[in-house]
């Protein structure tokens, strides 16, 4: 949790600093703007003349504002419900970076390592077999381990200690997942609640103005874009990550399963052998 909370507060300064930049920027160019326009001094004659030196000047912040809009520019459009969506973003790629990098760890080639458990076993060095099991690392030496740990009071505590360290070892390889589940899910509702409320910032300036223009709501529907699109580009990738997870686990329970019941035959044949 702490590299959680860690990661989180990088990436949130880093935004911070980048939001800051173009805010002075934008303050800088208004400045001079206001200095030009209201320096000159504009005859009655000349008025179609300065009707068409504003135009153009006009044309270029549109498009200034709205056809190269970094990112930065888009979380401030975005509107206050751009930072829940930040956060979540945040937890969801820490949580996926830690599990691909935990389950990285713990795979192991399953087949030698079992021939290698069953060699010792079949030796008699059961002892060898329990240090090899904690030396490697992963859910499958671990129900191996425990196995091995109550091989002399009968196969029935082999299977009980096995299901055990595999209960555990479960709840270590879903931890995070239902993090990830709530992040696909929640980060969408979060985008459509922004969406609702650009479109009630929207109406409510109609609502308000006399004169209805484009300029009017385009504010609003514009935060509600963005929140719906960012809602929707954050839960996509989570969903995915989310989805791959879940399929190694189901790896990794097949290949525990698998081993549970090679560590049981295995101790079953060598106390048929002792008894014949």
């Amino acid at each position: 949790m702490r590299r959680y909370l860690l990661l989180f507060l990088v990436m949130t300064a880093l935004v911070w600093a980048q939001a800051e930049e173009p805010a002075s920027g934008g303050s800088d160019e208004g400045q001079q703007a206001a200095e030009v326009t209201g320096g000159e001094a504009v005859p009655g004659n000349a008025q179609p003349q300065a009707g068409n030196a504003s135009a153009p000047q006009g044309r270029e912040v549109e498009r200034a504002q709205s056809a190269s809009m970094d990112l930065v520019d888009l979380f401030i459009a975005g509107g206050p419900f751009m930072w829940p969506l930040l956060l979540s973003l945040l937890i969801g790629i820490a949580v996926t970076v830690e599990r691909f990098i935990a389950y990285n760890r713990l795979k192991i080639d399953v087949g030698p390592f079992l021939e290698k458990v069953g060699g010792y076993v079949r030796r008699g060095d059961i002892k060898g077999a329990e240090r090899f099991c904690e030396r490697t690392r992963g859910p499958v030496a671990a129900i191996m381990y425990a196995g091995l740990l109550r091989h002399d009071k009968g196969l029935e505590a082999v299977e009980k200690a096995v299901e055990s360290a595999g209960g555990i070892e479960m709840a270590y390889l879903e931890k995070g997942i239902v993090v990830l589940a709530s992040v696909s899910s929640i980060a969408p509702m979060l985008g459509f609640l922004g969406t609702v409320s650009g479109m009630i910032k929207a109406f409510g300036e109609i609502a308000a103005a006399k004169n209805v223009e484009a300029s009017l709501v385009a504010g609003g529907i514009q935060e509600a874009l963005i929140t719906t699109a960012t809602g929707l580009v954050i839960a996509i990738p989570i969903q995915m990550a989310h989805n791959y997870f879940i399929a190694r686990i189901g790896r990794f329970v097949i290949d525990m399963e698998e081993a549970g019941i090679y560590l049981v035959d295995t101790l079953a044949e060598m106390e048929h052998l002792k008894q014949l």
